[in-house]
């Protein structure tokens, strides 16, 4: 092999913003969804630091009939349009046009600020292929336009005439970047009223033009408004009447601190946390010091009256088990990690809020004993289930340990492959299906479990039935990776964990059956990716010679309806499938097992869909059939038909 040569010629210069076209996973996460928001949220972020600095009171955006424009407007101070001293450009268009250029840097301007990299509207600018600013100030109107991150027009003054100052900040995303340039309204809806809880004095008015809707939020009562939402969104109940409630002032450096906490009925803890108004969703050190004060409060309340039970050992994670809080941090120089600030790194921050947080919550505790003694109930139940659930995960896990294949179910039909990463198992329904999966399938990479009717609801039974469920035990022995605390992914045998159904409503149910057992005893597989659905068709269609497969109704309709549009006479065939089993091993693997044909699904849980999962598993799978009533009545009306 020739060495090719690498000499000074070979190194590039990017000017400008041109590193953030080549590379804008590294300013915004990625070019997704996510990515194209994120460019939302910046310019957001930036009218919202002027109303938590005092600055301004109101926001406006407006997501155009195009869905892939927005308009955002403040009343604050306006983005200064006087000659930057020392670059000698309008300083609107220093900061639209360069990387870390911004008035966040000190403490001058804004005493606290999510943007505070100097990048964000710059990033905006980069990504857009279009931005228009407009500036109110010094009694003028200031306009300048944008693309792709250069000035197309110089600053302009439109008018003279106008007492208003703010900022006004039109961009469309540039196609050549985002995989989709649509917004999503309900998301910007949900995002945006969040601002609004975070700051009790702030208005945001949001105008969804492709839907014709206007909403209106602004909550006096600021987070502990924020966190009575949060708990009937997840419709859980509280143990306890009054939240307990945290606002700090004054802290060292000019740290402010506002919490509020709640005890629920939940079977997790859920926290929501900021910085500078900015979601933490990973969390970071300030969340660690929440988290570390929590423990240190409750277990010093307990010492002190002597409230824990002889020979139960207490753990941080029954101690929080069932809280749903919100915290939010403002700090002059917070850093975080990425430019998408998800993860606080301030090292001091724990300490921060563990030092403000945990002295004021034991004397919160020590002055409502009431309050006091339904969360000290609240954490001893969650202890003794947890040791319930030790045990009898244990017990499991012996029984699931795959030391060699005469500890498989019987009716496993196993891969001759021994390596996880190439192997794959089939998780189907009935015996009929089984056969024919077993006769369709490749032996070396593909094994097929076949379960035998409706299995059990995890969400309604207890754990104990749940380890003596036959079906969903051979599951587990046969992944042999263990279950709850003694989950071990490096031994689960296969890395793609498929469940195939039929396609029709029983089979739907079962599937539904299944996630929820994986959601509430092996979610790991799901967060790591394992778990997927595979997409048997439910019709095949015949046609000229050719075959085709559908989905569903939809699906075959819109098979059907194309065919027509091409030939008004052409005949037709039509087959629905009653199950898997009636189908030929051939039809089977060509449909639904060839890696080459077949259509999976993989089951993941987004971050901002963490809540509504949980509510959504916990109404309709729950032992309350109320949810289910009121989902089964809101719905009726889109059934055409009934499979009976």
């Amino acid at each position: 092999m020739v060495a090719k040569t690498y000499t000074g010629e070979d190194i590039q210069v990017l000017e400008g913003l041109e590193p953030v076209r080549r590379r804008p996973g590294m300013f915004i996460g990625g070019t997704g969804k996510p990515g194209l928001h994120h460019l939302l949220w910046e310019i957001v972020d930036n009218a919202v630091d002027e109303a938590t600095n005092g600055y301004a009171t109101n926001i406006d955006v407006t997501l155009h009939k195009d869905g892939e424009s927005i308009t955002v407007s403040d009343n604050g101070r306006g983005i200064p349009v006087d000659k930057h001293p020392t670059k000698k450009i309008p300083t609107l268009e220093l900061i639209l046009t360069t990387l870390h250029a911004g008035g966040k840097f000190d403490n001058s301007n804004y005493i606290t600020s999510g943007g505070l990299h100097g990048v964000g509207a710059s990033v905006v600018n980069a990504l857009s292929e279009e931005m228009i600013a407009i500036v109110k100030r010094d009694g003028g109107t200031f306009e300048q336009r944008f693309a792709r991150g250069f000035p197309i027009t110089k600053l302009k003054k439109t008018s003279s005439k106008t007492r208003r100052t703010g900022t006004t900040i039109f961009f469309r995303p540039d196609h050549e970047i985002f995989n989709s340039t649509t917004f999503d309204g309900e998301w910007i809806r949900e995002l945006l009223e969040v601002k609004t809880f975070l700051n009790g004095d702030l208005r945001i008015v949001f105008r969804d033009e492709t839907s014709d809707s206007k909403y209106e939020f602004q909550h006096e009562g600021g987070i502990s408004e924020y966190l009575e939402h949060l708990i009937k969104s997840l419709g859980v109940r509280p143990i306890h009447e009054q939240p307990f409630l945290l606002c700090q002032e004054k802290l060292q450096d000019g740290s402010r601190l506002e919490l509020v906490i709640q005890w629920t009925e939940a079977t997790q803890e859920h926290v929501k946390s900021y910085v500078n108004g900015i979601a933490t969703e990973d969390g970071g050190t300030h969340e660690q010091g929440f988290r570390d004060a929590v423990r240190s409060a409750v277990r010093a309340y307990m010492d002190t009256h002597d409230l824990l039970p002889k020979n139960l050992e207490v753990a941080a994670d029954d101690i929080r088990e069932g809280i749903v809080a919100v915290v939010n941090l403002y700090m002059v120089e917070p850093q975080f990690q990425g430019q998408t600030k998800e993860k606080l790194n301030n090292p001091d921050a724990r300490a921060l809020v563990s030092g403000a947080l945990r002295i004021e919550l034991e004397k919160y505790l020590n002055k409502h004993p009431s309050t006091g003694e339904a969360i000290v109930t609240r954490v001893i139940q969650s202890a003794r289930a947890r040791h319930a659930s030790r045990a009898a995960a244990t017990s499991v896990r012996r029984k699931s340990q795959v030391s060699h294949r005469l500890n498989l179910p019987g009716k496993l039909a196993d891969c001759s492959s021994t390596d996880p990463s190439e192997s794959e198992i089939f998780i189907v329904e009935g015996d009929s299906a089984g056969g024919s999966a077993k006769q369709g399938r490749d032996r070396k990479t593909q094994a097929i479990l076949p379960l035998r009717g409706k299995v059990l609801n995890a969400e309604q039974a207890t754990l104990k039935k749940v380890m003596e469920n036959k079906e969903l035990s051979h599951v587990v022995q046969a992944l042999g990776c263990g279950i709850g605390e003694h989950l071990d992914l490096s031994k689960l045998r296969y890395h793609k964990v498929i469940l195939l159904m039929d396609a029709d409503a029983d089979g739907h149910h079962i599937t539904t059956l299944l996630l929820t057992f994986f959601y509430r005893y092996l979610r790991a597989l799901i967060d790591e990716g394992y778990v997927y659905l595979a997409q048997p068709p439910l019709y095949r269609v015949d046609a000229a010679k050719k075959t085709y497969w559908a989905l569903d109704d939809d699906d075959r309709d819109a098979i059907v309806k194309k065919l027509q549009k091409a030939n008004r006479n052409i005949k037709i065939e039509q087959q629905r499938f009653k199950g898997l089993g009636e189908m030929m091993p051939a039809t089977l693997k060509s449909t639904t097992l060839d890696p080459e044909k077949r259509r999976l699904l993989r089951v993941s849980i987004a971050h901002e869909d963490k809540l509504v999962t949980e509510k959504t598993i916990s109404e309709l799978m729950g032992k309350d059939a109320s949810a289910r009533f009121k989902f089964i009545m809101k719905h009726a009306s889109e059934v055409d038909e009934l499979d009976v």
